[in-house]
């Protein structure tokens, strides 16, 4: 175990292994996203959420308002 870590003092080594570790989480998002087809729609949808417009918000602009006795 202690050789483990001494592998790991050396910046060059820790360097690759950091580079392993991130490609491998990078391809494990890659095929959490596009494995499932209704995962992969949902989520390209998602691409035009600020352009919609939200009514919902647009009606509620009188609600708040403070009214005076």
């Amino acid at each position: 175990m202690a050789s483990i870590l001494e592998w790991f003092k050396y910046l060059e080594h820790s360097k690759m292994f950091s580079l392993v570790l991130f490609f491998v989480f990078f391809c494990a998002v890659l095929v959490y996203v596009y494995a499932n087809r209704k995962r992969s729609d949902r989520l390209e949808s998602y691409k035009y959420m600020p352009l919609q417009e939200d009514d919902q918000d647009q009606g509620n602009e009188t609600d708040h308002k403070v009214r005076k006795p």
